[in-house]
C-alpha cells in the first residue's frame, strides 16, 4: 500500500487507511479495529508520505525510516513503545537513525514512529512501492537532472 493512503489524524490514536472521499472530507478506516468513519477538512490529517524525521544534515522520509527500522529490527516489533523509557527509545532510535537531530526529534515523536512501525508490521503493510516522481517514473540517480536548484554551488 502507498504511504500516501495511510493517514495520521491529530487527536486520534493510531493510523488510518483512506478508503474514499466525501464532499466534506475523507472516509477512513482504522488500522486498529477496522471501523470506518468520516474525517473533515478542519481536522489535521497527515499522510505518512508527507512526514519526515530531522537529522543533523537533512530530513529523511518516514518511508526510509520505516525501511531502516525493518532492517535493523529484523522485522520484529518494538516491545511496548508506549511504556518504554525515554532513554531506551532514544537508544533504539539512534541504532536506526544514528544522526537524528536529538534537539528537534522528541521522545513523543520517537514513540509515535515505533508505534506506527509496530502497527504496520502487524498488518503486513511495510512493503511500500518505490517512490515515484510526478511523471510516474521511479526516482533514481539517473532520472535526476541537474537544475539550478540542485546544482552544487562553487564558493
Amino acid at each position: 500500500m502507498e504511504l500516501s493512503k495511510i493517514l495520521s489524524i491529530s487527536g486520534r490514536p493510531g493510523l488510518y487507511k483512506m478508503v474514499g472521499e466525501s464532499k466534506n472530507g475523507l472516509i477512513v478506516e482504522s488500522l486498529d479495529d477496522g471501523k470506518k468513519f468520516p474525517v473533515f477538512a478542519h481536522e489535521r490529517i497527515s499522510s505518512l508520505k508527507e512526514i519526515s524525521i530531522y537529522t543533523e544534515t537533512d530530513d529523511i522520509s518516514l518511508r526510509k525510516v520505516l525501511k531502516k527500522m525493518e532492517e535493523v529490527l529484523d522485522r520484529k516489533p518494538v516491545d511496548n513503545p508506549k511504556k518504554a523509557s525515554g532513554s531506551e527509545l532514544k537508544s533504539l532510535f539512534e541504532q536506526v537513525i544514528p544522526d537524528y537531530d536529538k534537539e528537534a526529534v522528541y521522545v513523543s515523536d520517537i514513540k509515535k514512529v515505533f508505534t506506527w512501525y509496530n502497527l504496520l508490521l502487524e498488518k503486513d503493510m511495510l512493503d511500500f512501492p518505490e517512490e515515484e516522481d510526478e511523471t510516474g517514473e521511479e526516482k533514481t540517480e539517473e532520472n535526476v537532472q541537474e537544475t539550478p536548484d540542485n546544482k552544487e554551488k562553487d564558493d
